[in-house]
Order: structure tokens, then C-alpha cells, then sequence
């Protein structure tokens, strides 16, 4: 029987009905837009199927058809990644795909560092990076989107499994000025009347908010938003104190402002960054070796180790 598509049509057609943008889906698959018009026009051509429909500045929504369509043209993609996966195991090569996502709030500190040791190592292995807030990755996840997922201990679905990796304990993000900025360390009774930057994304914030939930606490919440850097400049410029987990090595904003990273003292729960993957799967050789990867690199940024404001670069490590 003569096949009336390829396999890499059906790559194009799952990212276009994932992303809902022949440009964005593009941009995953690192092709041109034109390549992947034309792919989803040939598919519809031959089969007959209309599997989008196009709306104007609204980007391409799936038909009925079309869904069935690219769950299945997944399901074909999954299975034909078995025989990669194979065949490293048969050859004990690592290559191939790997679709690895991270979570927003610390992609910046960890994964391309990450990448960029791996690929040296293993230049046969086509590394996708992918970053999304914690509901994002769990969706992707079901959806084998990714391979695994780099991400914090919130919440984690019965058929996921957590693999730790670091323990990193909260700490308060003040500018140089404030009052508080000068103490070795701070609780959340000391933050609690002063106003805050909170950053609100899915899971997150809900554990940022426990922390004074716990102590019978409400903050004073003045300014929201879901971007770490913007969270960091608001601070600097002195709207109010946040709450992070992850340390960056620059004590400086992105505009140049100037911050204050002070200990959170008390019986907090700190965050957990480890590794997430669907639960009784058993991972290709590629994955594995990325997941035992990340157990020896991570342990060597130091990331669950206390940080004081005053120590410098190579104290700290990237955390």
C-alpha cells in the first residue's frame, strides 16, 4: 500500500492543531510557515478532509474531523518514535528527539545551561525546550508532548511521579532601599503590612499565598503579574517585596535596578524542583540519560543551599 502522507506532514499537522498558528507551529518545528501551509493543504487535499478552518486574525481552529485526525496522526507519531527509541536501546546510542519542558518562573536559570552541557555531550540528540507555568506542563505531559518535565512538587497528579531533585527554601525579593532589606533574615509577620508584587501563576501564587495563610496572615497584594523578570523590575523600582524560590546570580533588575535577597525565616514549606514524568512509563534510553543528567548537574549548581544577599557570584553559583 502506497502511502498518502508522511511522517513529517503529521509532525506538522499535530503542532499546527496544538498551537492553533501555522507561524507558531513553524517556529516549534523549526521549518518555514510556507512548508507547513503547504503540508496541511496537501493532507486535506489527499484525504479529502477539511481538518481547519481558517479565521482571519484569529489563527486556524480544528474541524471535528480534524481532531480525530491529529490524535491519531499523534498516535502514529508515537509509535514510530518507538522504533528510535529501539533502536538506541539495541545500540546503547543516545540520539534522537527529546521534548523537554521547564517551568516558566526558573527556565531562564536552569535549562539552557542544562542544554548546553547535554548537547555537548550528545550532539545526536535534537533537544526541544519548552517553557509553560505548572498547569501547562501537566496538560502537556498527558498529552506526550514532552518527554518529562522539569518543574516544582505542586500538586502532582496520581498518574505522574515526582523525582527530587532540589530543595529550595523561599526567600523575600525586596529593593536596596527598603526597610527590611538590611536583616540577615525576615518572617512573613515582618512582610505581611507592606505592600507586595505577587507572582500569579497556576500553583504558584496559591503557594506563595500559603505561606502567610499558615501564620493567620493576609498580604497586602498591590501588583500582579506572570512574568519573573517584570516581577524582579516592579521590586527594584520600589512598588513592593516579592517571594521566589529560585536565586539568580545578578542581584540587579533587568533595567538596571537594584535588588535585596533576604531569608524567609520560620516554618515554611520550601519549593521542590525535580522531575516529572507519567507514571508507570518507561522512558527511552535518551530520556533516562537526560533525567540521570539533570541528578548530577543540578546537585552541582547548589541549588539547595541557604544564599545570603551578600555573597557573591561564585558563591552562588546560577541558583
Amino acid at each position: 500500500m502506497v502511502l498518502r502522507f508522511t511522517l513529517r506532514q503529521l509532525e506538522y499537522l499535530v503542532a499546527v492543531g496544538e498551537y492553533g498558528s501555522v507561524t507558531e507551529a513553524a517556529e516549534r518545528v523549526n521549518v518555514s510557515a510556507p512548508s507547513v501551509s503547504a503540508a496541511i493543504s496537501q493532507l486535506e487535499r489527499e484525504f479529502g478532509i477539511t481538518l481547519f478552518v481558517r479565521r482571519h486574525a484569529h489563527g486556524l481552529s480544528l474541524t471535528q474531523a480534524g481532531r480525530i485526525f491529529v490524535e491519531q496522526a499523534r498516535q502514529i507519531l508515537g509509535e514510530a518514535a518507538k522504533l528510535n527509541a529501539l533502536s538506541n536501546e539495541l545500540t546503547g546510542q543516545i540520539r534522537g528527539p527529546l521534548h523537554v519542558a521547564c517551568l516558566v518562573t526558573f527556565a531562564q536559570a536552569v535549562i539552557p545551561s542544562l542544554r548546553r552541557a547535554f548537547s555537548d555531550i550528545y550532539p545526536d540528540v535534537d533537544f526541544f525546550q519548552y517553557e509553560r507555568d505548572h498547569a501547562r506542563i501537566l496538560e502537556g505531559l498527558r498529552m506526550a508532548r514532552f518527554d518529562i518535565a522539569l518543574s516544582y512538587d505542586l500538586d502532582i497528579p496520581a498518574d505522574m511521579e515526582f523525582h527530587e531533585l532540589a530543595v529550595l527554601p523561599p526567600y523575600a525579593v525586596l529593593h536596596e532601599e527598603h526597610p527590611l532589606a538590611g536583616r540577615a533574615d525576615v518572617t512573613v509577620e515582618d512582610l505581611a503590612p507592606h505592600p507586595m508584587i505577587l507572582l500569579d501563576l497556576p500553583y504558584s501564587s496559591a503557594y506563595f499565598l500559603s505561606l502567610f495563610r499558615e501564620a493567620g496572615l493576609t498580604p497586602h497584594i498591590v501588583e500582579r503579574t506572570r512574568d519573573m523578570s517584570v516581577m524582579r523590575a516592579m521590586v527594584a523600582n520600589r512598588f513592593g517585596y516579592s517571594i521566589a524560590n529560585i536565586r539568580p546570580v545578578s542581584t540587579y533588575a533587568l533595567d538596571g535596578g537594584k535588588l535585596s535577597f533576604v531569608s524567609l525565616n520560620g516554618n515554611l514549606r520550601p519549593m521542590r524542583m525535580g522531575i516529572i514524568a507519567m507514571r508507570g512509563a518507561s522512558p527511552p534510553l535518551t530520556v533516562r540519560r537526560f533525567i540521570d543528567f539533570c541528578g548530577e548537574k543540578i546537585l552541582g549548581m547548589g541549588m539547595d543551599l541557604p544564599v545570603s544577599a551578600g555573597d557573591t557570584p561564585e558563591q552562588k553559583g546560577i541558583s
